[in-house]
């Protein structure tokens, strides 16, 4: 392609006698990935017209000629037949480009617009949806873990610290944990959608305008109102146009959850492995060996553990690309497109996978449960009991950790010890003591809120199902 002339880049003014080299073309445009705008791009212009023919700029047939071209511009975008040109640098040229060949009023459009607020716009209405689809996608991944919950609500599995056994926990007490978690993720998310539903149009290149334009009657068109209808507009055009803080909210949302899904992850693949062996994926979710035919390897959750650290990655460049920039729009910001829209694919996919993985779980009870009724993960259910005949903590901690070591050299475990053993550690140990490795009992004995007790976990999931039904 070769560079084209001054006319044919909408975007350079009469002050250049020269179009740009070709290769500045290529290093700056941005339409190959900012396309996407396209139809936020084309709403915001159908308001922002509508807005200036309410002050006098577009006569009645005017914005009626642009509302036509612009809708016809989409349907063709749609259909994958308009034509993207680099030489137009971005989505808000070659649409404005495009309209203004087809409709003479289309170079009134650009009226009291720069291109600094308009993308600001484009971004805050693209990111409106994408956060709405965002906690749908983790609303669907909380209801797959809370069903597979439910489904194996009498499953015991041991519960790590250092991943290393430490007390029994319900394999649903273990699903919740995350359940809630992802909670957590759709509340910032919903926070974030705040900061980002404030219209910045009107604000210009960075100083506003000096025609009356009714900034209130875009943002109502646009759906930038709160909670009690009212339009939301930013109050100082410098930040409206220089402000991405809303982006980094979103991305370091993003990069929480997904470090939530790649701890999750980690938890399938140990679950999965040989030595756990306390759950198995399904075939569609997991991929074999191109060497050994024995092999089922978990991918789907390496990948969505993999894929986390490019969502961190993501967030750490767009800190950096803004940590140095005066005031206001610098074109630096472009490079925050690319940033922020992989994120949100990486995310959301990883969030699907995750979810139809999860409903493609079955878990192996009997293997759970052979882990769980190690009786040394009662070992604190002991002290516990210890500490009920007035035996201070400290002191029972340090007795039941004689008892272990008993266990270990007599190679016997905790709950075949006999009564004369324990008394040798200490009179208190009397035989009752032993009572304590009834496991089910045990679980029983957990009722406070928050436990992995029997009744505890119950209610936790009758809750999640209530709060999570349609």
């Amino acid at each position: 392609m070769s560079a084209p002339k001054p006319s044919q880049t909408v975007s350079r003014s009469g002050r250049f006698s020269k179009g740009p080299a070709e290769e500045v073309l290529k290093f700056s445009e941005s339409v190959s990935f900012d396309w996407r705008l396209w139809r936020h791009d084309i709403i915001g212009s159908m308001a922002h017209a509508r807005m200036l023919k309410s002050i006098g700029v577009l006569t009645a047939a005017e914005l009626q000629e642009i509302l036509e071209g612009l809708g016809k511009i989409g349907e063709e975008i749609e259909d994958g037949n308009f034509e993207w040109k680099t030489e137009l640098e971005d989505v808000h040229m070659n649409i404005e480009a495009e309209l203004t060949k087809r409709v003479p009023a289309g170079a009134k459009l650009h009226t009291a617009r720069s291109r600094n607020d308009q993308v600001a716009l484009d971004m805050r209405m693209w990111m409106r949806e994408e956060i709405v689809d965002v906690m749908a996608e983790l609303h669907t991944l909380q209801l797959a873990m809370v069903q597979l919950g439910d489904r194996n609500k009498e499953t015991l599995i041991p519960g790590y610290t250092h991943l290393q056994r430490a007390q029994p926990v319900y394999f649903a007490h273990h699903l919740l944990a995350y359940v809630e978690m992802l909670d957590r993720d759709k509340g910032r998310f919903r926070d974030t959608f705040e900061r980002v539903n404030v219209c910045p149009l009107g604000s210009g290149a960075l100083a506003g305008s000096t025609l009356k334009l009714n900034r209130k009657m875009v943002a109502e068109e646009l759906g930038f109102v709160n909670l009690e209808d009212e339009p939301v507009i930013s109050r100082n055009s410098m930040d409206a146009v220089s402000d991405r803080d809303y982006i980094v909210e979103f991305c370091s949302a993003a990069a929480l959850t997904a470090v939530h899904l790649s701890r999750l992850s980690e938890d399938l693949i140990l679950w999965s492995s040989s030595e756990f062996d306390f759950i198995r994926i399904s075939d569609e979710y997991t991929t074999g060996s191109s060497l050994m035919p024995q092999k089922k390897n978990p991918d789907m959750a390496e990948l969505t553990r993999g894929k986390s650290g490019r969502v961190i990655g993501n967030l750490m460049s767009l800190l950096t690309l803004i940590k140095g920039l005066p005031m206001t729009y610098n074109r630096d910001l472009q490079e925050d497109k690319e940033r922020l829209f992989d994120t949100a694919d990486t995310l959301r996919a990883c969030l699907r996978i995750m979810a139809g993985m999860i409903g493609h779980i079955t878990v192996r009870h009997e293997n759970c449960l052979d882990a769980a009724s190690d009786p040394v993960l009662l070992a604190t259910d002991l002290a516990d009991w210890l500490v009920e005949q007035g035996v201070a903590f400290r002191e029972a901690h340090h007795l039941v950790g004689a008892v272990v070591g008993v266990s270990e050299s007599l190679n016997r475990p905790l709950d075949k010890l006999r009564a004369s053993d324990l008394k040798k550690i200490d009179k208190r140990l009397t035989k009752q003591a032993l009572e304590v490795f009834n496991i089910k009992r045990a679980m029983e004995r957990r009722q406070m809120t928050g436990s992995p007790g029997v009744k505890e976990v119950r209610k936790q999931i009758k809750f999640w199902k209530n709060e999570l039904k349609d």
